[in-house]
């Protein structure tokens, strides 16, 4: 770390990914954002398969790792399979608030808590309390993606909890989104007000600069998974299509499995590929919207770095939104897409080698229409970070409609 890096004010940044990479994705690039006005230091709880993808400017600490048993995130584990459970949770405890002492932030953003990550209260709600209790205390915000899930049992009792826990520990919500697209309350709905301001920084992207690459004559299809773990009905329907169906119509098929998808599926899929020389598989890849432009249709989920990567790209896209165990939110984000006419979409329970192929060539004929999303949620959510650090918004005192990042009324 510089020492003038070491003379700013400190954000504190926490971030839980359980399932999937795209909450550590984006909380990447915002924290990229914020180091060049901040101290930037990442608290990560999650598994990081590529260090590659922490920014220069951005210290990364790395917990105890817990993850999702599952797709659903209803079971979780430690990461180190060597480690009991309630072993990973007290260390955990131990070095947040150790951290937060030492760091004494300016700001302490947390990702989608108390919207989700109900199964880390245990560890959040000690590190809020002793947060307000610092003099002076930081601005604690709370960091949030576009679409909430909005479908499980006891709904309306799990948004008045989120709405009590920002009532009590938070200073503002920054939604990452653009309220034209899509707005808070559609999928928060708690019957007790919330008292902190809720900003709109549009989405959050590495870079709202669209590809410009030259599409390829021969058919190619780029079939991403996200992180993977929630991918393997895709990847291995998108197999068994390749074979039948896309490589006797002289079509190239590259699937990215995402680095957390279960060893044995990526062993069945490596199989496939030796069998076809028409078909390649990838792990991972960085740089996806560049290879989505470089394709001639894209096949994914609709995650909401996908969806974006899909908006910049501006190549026909074939989306199967994940929906299963009451998880609405990529269905609700690939609906609006499929309506504004980026995408179109196949449902998961619709999902066969059949009529997998058949939307791919009803896709490839599309001509899909660009959409005009603010996409500068990454520096306009440091714009924000700073003005509450600073002073020039009030914490906590706003009232009215929500504030887009160019509404704000600075002092």
């Amino acid at each position: 770390m510089t020492a003038s890096r070491a003379s700013r004010p400190t954000v504190m940044y926490y971030c839980q990914h359980s399932v999937g990479l795209g909450h550590f994705v984006r909380s990447l690039a915002i924290a990229e954002a914020l180091s060049e006005r901040f101290r930037v230091v990442m608290v990560s709880g999650g598994a990081n398969p590529q260090e590659s993808l922490v920014p220069s400017g951005v210290e990364l600490v790395d917990l105890p790792a817990i993850a999702a048993a599952d797709g659903r995130g209803s079971r979780l584990v430690s990461v180190d399979p060597r480690r009991e459970l309630e072993d990973v949770w007290r260390a955990r405890e131990h070095t947040l608030l150790q951290l937060l002492g030492r760091l004494r932030p300016s700001a302490l953003v947390v990702e989608l808590f108390p919207f989700g990550r109900r199964k880390f209260e245990r560890e959040l709600v000690p590190l809020l309390e002793a947060a307000s209790a610092m003099d002076p205390a930081p601005a604690i915000i709370s960091s949030v993606r576009d679409i909430l899930v909005d479908g499980k049992v006891n709904q309306e009792e799990r948004d008045d909890l989120a709405a009590r826990r920002l009532n009590e520990y938070f200073d503002a919500v920054i939604v990452h989104a653009d309220p034209t697209f899509a707005t808070l309350e559609e999928t928060f709905r708690p019957s007790i007000p919330v008292e902190p301001p809720v900003f709109y920084s549009g989405f959050v992207v590495r870079s709202a600069r669209r590809p410009e690459i030259e599409r390829p004559g021969q058919p190619r299809v780029l079939v991403s998974a996200g992180g993977g773990k929630i991918g393997a009905a895709l990847v291995r329907t998108v197999a068994v299509a390749h074979r039948r169906y896309l490589a006797p119509r002289g079509v190239h098929t590259r699937i990215v499995t995402g680095p957390f998808l279960a060893p044995e599926v990526v062993e069945e899929l490596e199989a496939h590929a030796e069998d076809c020389a028409s078909l390649t598989v990838s792990r991972f890849e960085p740089r996806l919207c560049e290879a989505m432009a470089s394709s001639s249709i894209s096949v994914s989920q609709c995650g909401y770095n996908t969806a974006l990567d899909i908006v910049r790209a501006g190549v026909p896209a074939l989306v199967v939104p994940y929906d299963l165990d009451g998880e609405t939110e990529q269905a609700l984000r690939a609906s609006r897409l499929a309506q504004r006419g980026v995408v179109r979409q196949l449902a998961m329970d619709a999902l066969t080698a059949e009529s997998l192929s058949a939307a791919i060539f009803q896709t490839l004929t599309m001509s899909p229409r660009r959409a005009s999303f603010d996409l500068g949620g990454k520096a306009a959510t440091a714009r924000i970070v700073a003005d509450l650090v600073e002073g020039r918004v009030a914490r906590r005192s706003y009232g009215g409609a929500p504030r887009r990042d160019s509404d704000r009324v600075l002092g």
